[in-house]
């Protein structure tokens, strides 16, 4: 896998890139083991109130409704027997905790499974912010999630303190939102798009790894100003080498053209001498 990702501003433009440490996010994804971890977070999550009353605790007299005899009917000894209306309910549910005890080393194992999955799946990524400034907008922050993640379940990760990114997402319905501490594997593998905030990013980081994470910034700028001075150097050089070249060729069409008339004149006098010559011998 990549072992960096890119660091993308509220445009959609790239600003940098991030280290991804192997150690989270490029670990083998024990499946056994994170289904162990999301059955007993989702058996955690119930809330273990269900109870219904049994004979003895619905309300009614307790006394016998009829004779035993002479009535020809079934005889009785109560009116909340389960049978009847208003009765008890027999083997009903009653209050209970469904938690299961889920070491803390299966917890974090679980969830750097998970992100590796989507690590190496190209699934993960990182923005600066989901928007420019403190002002919340959620149509930039849709704009900047549809350029990054095509899925239809997003998982943002924030920071705690980046209060404007909480209010422009909240209100999305393909979107959950968590902060960086909360970070579990049940909502990581239930979401098809990791989104980090490059805060949020460097808070989980040094948390798991105790390691400082540095920002590498992008190097197009430099590239464009080089490239940019290397063509304006070519414009300028490129005049001064044809001067010369242009001043050469006419001077030699100068010299050529004032060298054949004094070639010719020699040979016209010499004509014009010999027919004198021959008319004074007449």
């Amino acid at each position: 896998m990549a072992n960096k990702v890119d660091v993308l501003d509220a445009k959609g433009a790239k600003a940098g890139s991030l280290e991804l440490p192997e150690s989270l996010f490029d670990v083998q994804t024990n499946v056994p083991l994170i289904h162990q971890v999301v059955v007993a977070q989702l058996a955690a999550a119930r809330q273990g109130t269900h109870k219904t009353k049994n004979r003895g605790e619905v309300s009614g007299a307790g006394r016998k409704p009829f004779k035993q005899k002479g009535t020809g009917r079934s005889r009785q000894g109560s009116i909340r027997q389960p049978e009847h209306r208003g009765g008890g309910v027999v083997h009903g549910p009653t209050p209970r905790d469904y938690s299961q005890r889920t070491p803390k080393k299966m917890i974090a194992a679980a969830l750097r499974g998970a992100l590796s999955d989507r690590a190496r799946g190209g699934r993960l990524h990182v923005v600066e912010s989901l928007v420019s400034g403190d002002v919340p907008s959620t149509k930039t922050a849709v704009a900047l999630l549809a350029s990054v993640a095509t899925s239809k379940n997003v998982l943002v990760v924030l920071h705690r303190d980046e209060e404007s990114s909480w209010l422009s997402v909240r209100n999305l319905g393909n979107v959950h939102v968590l902060t960086w501490d909360q970070l579990n594997a049940y909502d990581v593998l239930v979401s098809d798009d990791i989104v980090f905030t490059k805060a949020a990013y460097q808070g989980f980081v040094e948390a798991r790894t105790g390691e400082t994470v540095e920002v590498e910034a992008a190097k197009k700028a430099p590239k464009a100003k080089a490239a940019k001075a290397d063509a304006d150097e070519t414009a300028v050089a490129e005049p001064a080498t044809k001067a010369p070249k242009a001043k050469a060729a006419k001077a030699d069409a100068d010299e050529t053209a004032e060298a054949a008339p004094a070639k010719k004149a020699p040979k016209a006098k010499s004509a014009k001498a010999d027919d004198a010559a021959e008319a004074e011998k007449e």
